[in-house]
C-alpha cells in the first residue's frame, strides 16, 4: 500500500507532465502560426506592410501617423515615375539626393534629402511639399517626412533627413510621372504659398509668330 508521502509524489510528476504536454503544444501552435498566416496572406491577396520607426540621422525624427491604404501589395505590373524638386526662401542649401525614382505602387520606397545652413547665424526652419499633378496628392502616401516638424540648425550646420512614402495602388493608371516639390522656408518669417510643381505632360504652347 502506497504511503502519503508516494501518493503526493505521482501526483507531482502527472502535473509536471501535463505542463510539459501543454507547454510542447503551446510552443508548436506558435510556431506553425507563420506559415499558416503567410498562406491566408497569399490566398486572400492581402500584404500587410509594417510601419517601422525609421531613424533621422542627427537623432531628429521624422515620423508621423500616416495611414497606410488598405491593401499595401506592390503592384509590379506598373512603374511610375518619381521627381523631387526642391526650393528655398533664404540663405540655405536645401535639395534632394535624386532626382528621379522608379517605384511601383504599394511599394514602400526612401528618398534623403541634403540641407545645409549657409548663414552665419541660427536658424529653424520648415518645409512645405507639394505634387504635381495634383490629383496624385491622395494617393501619396508619406510614412515619415522631415516636413513633419521644423529644425534648427547652427551656422554651417548639415543634415540629411528621409522621406519614406508609398503610392497607393488605386491610382489612377493614366498617372506616370508624380513630381514631389519642398519648399523650405524660415520659421517666424512669412509662410510662403506652397510650391506649384511642375506638371511634365503639361501641353507646351506654340510660339507666336
Amino acid at each position: 500500500m502506497a504511503t502519503a508521502g508516494q501518493r503526493i509524489r505521482r501526483e507531482n510528476l502527472r502535473m509536471v507532465g501535463k505542463l510539459v504536454v501543454v507547454a510542447a503544444g503551446m510552443f508548436a501552435f506558435g510556431y506553425a502560426l507563420v506559415p499558416v498566416y503567410r498562406s491566408i496572406c497569399e490566398l486572400t491577396g492581402i500584404n500587410i506592410l509594417a510601419r517601422a520607426e525609421l531613424e533621422v540621422p542627427g537623432g531628429a525624427s521624422g515620423g508621423a501617423d500616416v495611414r497606410l491604404p488598405d491593401n499595401t501589395q506592390v503592384d509590379m505590373s506598373r512603374t511610375i515615375t518619381v521627381e523631387f524638386d526642391s526650393n528655398v526662401r533664404g540663405l540655405w542649401d536645401f535639395k534632394p539626393a535624386l532626382n528621379t525614382m522608379q517605384v511601383h505602387p504599394g511599394q514602400l520606397n526612401t528618398v534623403m534629402y541634403e540641407f545645409q545652413n549657409v548663414q552665419n547665424r541660427r536658424m529653424s526652419a520648415q518645409a512645405i511639399p507639394s505634387y504635381a499633378p495634383q490629383q496624385a496628392a491622395p494617393y501619396f502616401n508619406k510614412i515619415q517626412c522631415f516636413c513633419f516638424n521644423q529644425y534648427t540648425l547652427d551656422p554651417g550646420e548639415k543634415k540629411e533627413w528621409p522621406v519614406a512614402f508609398v503610392i497607393d495602388p488605386k491610382i489612377s493608371k493614366d498617372v506616370k510621372t508624380i513630381t514631389l516639390s519642398y519648399t523650405f522656408f524660415e520659421v517666424g518669417s512669412k509662410t510662403p504659398p506652397a510650391p506649384v510643381a511642375a506638371d511634365t505632360h503639361a501641353a507646351v504652347a506654340e510660339p507666336k509668330s
